[in-house]
């Protein structure tokens, strides 16, 4: 654990102010959920909650099952981070951040079809993904909130994706969510 050297007080209500830089640097804002956990020091840790991390060793075994039918590369994010890979770099990009874009396509709940020198190309991470020459991206929707995305992605050239790799990524998104829900 890492000391920033900030101390609050705890309000009359209970609440303790989490302050900006902190909130800023770890993206948490209004409305983001915390778990809270305490141990037998008496430390108390907040820790964003993901309900995605519920769903990851079975998020990892669609993507691969995904990847192997289509030989291509699959993403699967949560809000924050990429939670399962298959059919590409694992090591180099599970829980990497994903990148602005995608969080903002995730929030405004858009399907990004795209090739990569389209303008609506969406960056996966902060880092770009190397040989990427198209992508689909589709948000998953669990009891009406966005809580992540799913992304085919090809590294062949001159790839365009159309109807059937939409329908594919939006089935894997939307059998995602309703597991979340169940």
């Amino acid at each position: 654990m890492k000391a920033t050297g900030i101390v609050r007080r705890i309000d009359d209500l209970g609440r303790v102010v989490i302050p900006k830089e902190i909130r800023r640097t770890l993206r948490l804002r209004e409305g983001t959920p915390l778990e809270i956990f305490t141990d037998r020091e008496g430390e108390i840790i907040l820790k964003k909650y993901s309900p995605m991390v519920e769903l990851t060793a079975f998020a990892s075994q669609y993507a691969e099952s995904m990847a192997q039918a289509t030989g291509m590369m699959v993403c699967i994010t949560d809000r924050d981070q990429i939670i399962a890979v298959s059919g590409g770099p694992k090591r180099d990009l599970l829980q990497k951040n994903i990148s602005k874009q995608l969080e903002l396509a995730i929030n405004e709940r858009e399907t990004v079809v795209a090739g990569k020198d389209d303008k609506q190309f969406v960056p996966i991470t902060t880092e770009e993904i190397e040989g990427v020459t198209a992508q689909v991206v589709t948000p998953i929707i669990c009891e009406g909130d966005a809580i992540g995305s799913v992304s085919l992605l090809s590294r062949e050239a001159k790839t365009k994706f159309g109807d059937m790799e939409v329908k594919l990524v939006g089935t894997a998104a939307g059998f995602l969510g309703r597991q979340m829900e169940g």
